[in-house]
């Protein structure tokens, strides 16, 4: 679980723009994608061997 902390005169775009970012580093945006749909095994072998 991810958080951060919202300083008192800290606008709310701000912070929920910080959020995103630490979401994004942290990969958990990646793997909630990755999730939504089911992916075949032969797609997500040939999605790795296009990334290498």
């Amino acid at each position: 679980m991810s958080r951060i902390s919202i300083g008192e005169n800290e606008p709310l775009e701000k912070a929920l723009r910080r959020f995103k970012k630490k979401i994004e580093r942290e990969g958990i945006l990646k793997t909630l994608k990755a999730r939504k749909h089911y992916e075949k095994p032969s797609e997500r072998k040939r999605r790795k061997r296009k990334i290498m």
